[in-house]
């Protein structure tokens, strides 16, 4: 037989899946995993949203739709980047694609040529690599401060003649940190004078505490040079719906497109209309959500803390960062074996020495899981 392709071969499956699929089998063989691995809400999502897709249902919108998306999500989502996230956007700058990561893969392939160089700012979510690795692109990791979990200078070193992109998350998965104006802006100076794109990963805009959530395209010309992915699975507890979008210059959603077209095709079009529920509707649901998640921030925070462990700041998404003593995979290795509660290594997110933990589980779940990994150690 003939090798397969070389370039996926090098790609790394899915660490925090695969810790998810770990914990599944435990709890298949009759095992109590209390899972706090992935990212994903534990709320149903809101009635009036699953209502508005039955209704499409029963529509008859189970044909194809424009590959970009309805226009009347592609508008809303436009009215919500001009009221919500400060910049200009029409409904042509816009993509709706099969989830978040689907507009993030989109983006890779349209800007990125082989050998491009893209910034990747670590700790990091796992599948931005591998993202720019099938576009071809090479990937150079710059931490961030993790006293500060913030940004400095030292970014500007990682600048050379074929830095093409930089990826900012924030809030970021992991470490849950919301970058400040100081760092936004210092992206913002770093594309503008060496005519670099940015793909501005928003994911978790809506779950933040007591800080402010800043859109790097709303700082000065970014507009034009950046490629805002956000979606619907966090903030509306719509993961299995696979409903996200871009946000970028006509030029590049136009490229997008063209991937867009020649994989997936469009997202589902009964999902499109939850999408449309979901940003035209009553968005008391998703403070209601974020209350939630901000009572069970302090919580484990505090256990954390009284355990002896440093954590990250925790400002914004629903993840505690944790410091631990050795081997991260070691530790949570001992905590699913020992201690039936699955947490994800810092190694997968680039930052040794760290887990990640999510408090999306109810605080009845969060407290005995913060009794076995007392336990344990």
């Amino acid at each position: 037989m003939r090798p397969l392709s070389e370039k996926i071969a090098g790609v790394v499956e899915s660490a925090t899946i695969a810790i998810s699929n770990r914990a599944k089998k435990m709890q298949a063989e009759g095992i109590d995993v209390i899972s706090l691995s992935i990212g994903e809400p534990d709320f149903d999502t809101p009635r009036h949203i699953t209502d508005a897709c039955i209704d499409a249902l029963n529509r008859g919108q189970t044909h194809y739709a424009p590959s970009n998306g309805i226009p009347e999500l592609t508008t809303a989502i436009a009215t919500k980047i001009i009221r919500e996230n400060k910049f200009p956007c029409t409904p042509q700058q816009v993509i709706v694609s099969s989830g978040a990561k689907q507009a993030i893969y989109e983006a890779c392939e349209a800007v990125l040529n082989p050998g491009d160089e893209t910034i990747i700012l670590t700790p990091a979510w796992v599948s931005y690599e591998p993202c720019v690795q099938i576009a071809g692109g090479k990937v150079v990791k710059h931490a961030i401060n993790l006293k500060t979990f913030q940004l400095d200078d030292s970014l500007l070193e990682r600048v050379n003649a074929k830095t093409k992109m930089i990826v900012v998350n924030s809030p970021s998965n992991p470490t849950g940190a919301v970058f400040d104006m100081k760092s936004m802006k210092l992206v913002a100076d770093l594309c503008t004078d060496h005519d670099i794109y940015a793909m501005s990963d928003e994911i978790y805009e809506k779950m933040v505490y007591g800080k402010e959530h800043i859109s790097l395209a709303a700082i000065g010309d970014m507009a034009q040079r950046t490629i805002t992915v956000n979606g619907f699975s966090k903030a509306y507890a719509m993961t299995g719906w696979r409903l996200g979008y871009a946000v970028a210059p006509k030029e590049i959603i136009t490229e997008m497109s063209k991937v867009q077209q020649h994989t997936i095709s469009q997202a589902t079009t009964f999902a499109m209309w939850g999408g449309v529920a979901a940003l035209k509707g009553d968005q008391s649901c998703v403070e209601e959500m974020r209350k939630e998640f901000d009572r069970r921030r302090k919580y484990i925070i505090a256990e954390l803390n009284l355990m002896g462990y440093e954590t990250a700041p925790a400002d914004g998404a629903f993840y505690a960062f944790v410091k631990v003593a050795g081997d991260d995979m070691e530790v949570a290795s001992r905590w699913l074996e020992k201690g039936h509660a699955a947490a994800t290594p810092g190694s997968a997110f680039y930052a040794p020495g760290w887990i990640r933990l999510s408090y999306a589980t109810s605080m009845e779940r969060l407290k005995e899981a913060m009794a076995r990994i007392k336990r344990v150690g």
